[in-house]
């Protein structure tokens, strides 16, 4: 992949690296940026690995929506890493990747995964419903109970208190059959995610487009 900077787009400490069809983050991406880089938008691109993160120790808000990441997927340790989104790509394990962002990512506080196998709502199968979901937040919760968002949804006092107690028995099954890694995500229209709490962005529409997303304000309605 050319080395150009032309690609990237940079807003103070908010870099951009949107559609270009790569497969890895180029080494560029993190030798030119790591150090800088607060907020990482790799969205609508081919990545099936995300190794290049390795520079980018800085990081706080990473995007990497409309991949195809899989359930091999490992990020170096990010400990200042506070927003996670990986909405649609290839995730069907769930209590393998949280316990892998359980180990790598401690600060975690705002984590998507709609569009994901993984994730069981309306969006990946018609067959689910509110009361999959439901268990699957107890369970992420479980797993990672220092979320104060998941998805499109704020985190209730009652939720991690549910999460708490039956949590570890809500285990959301693996799908028996995975989608090819070249089948996913090749959709001619791809789903208008909007998952950020504080956003109004188009997924088909990343481009040009000034995020202000500083670290989610959890006020002190947090408790409802």
């Amino acid at each position: 992949m050319a080395h150009s900077e032309s690609l990237v787009a940079l807003n103070g400490t908010q870099i951009s690296y949107i559609g270009h069809d790569c497969k890895d983050i180029p080494d560029f991406l993190g030798e030119t940026y790591g150090q800088l880089a607060r907020r990482l938008d790799v969205s609508f691109n081919q990545l099936r690995s995300l190794a290049g993160l390795k520079m980018f120790t800085e990081l706080e808000e990473l995007v990497a929506d409309n991949n195809l990441l899989g359930n091999d997927l490992r990020l170096p340790r990010l400990p200042n890493l506070h927003t996670l989104t990986l909405n649609k790509n290839q995730l069907t394990d769930i209590e393998a990747l949280l316990e892998h962002l359980a180990d790598v990512t401690p600060s975690l506080e705002y984590l998507s995964l709609l569009g994901n196998e993984a994730c069981p709502n309306q969006l990946v199968s018609l067959d689910k419903d509110e009361d999959d979901y439901q268990r699957y937040r107890y369970f992420v919760l479980h797993k990672l109970p220092q979320l104060k968002f998941l998805d499109t949804r704020k985190v209730t006092k009652k939720e991690v208190m549910e999460a708490q107690a039956r949590g570890a028995f809500m285990k959301v099954v693996k799908p028996k059959a995975e989608a090819a890694p070249n089948e996913a995500g090749s959709e001619s229209n791809p789903l208008p995610y909007t998952p950020l709490p504080r956003g109004s962005r188009d997924a088909r529409n990343h481009k040009g487009i000034r995020l202000n997303l500083s670290r989610p304000s959890f006020s002190s309605d947090s408790s409802k």
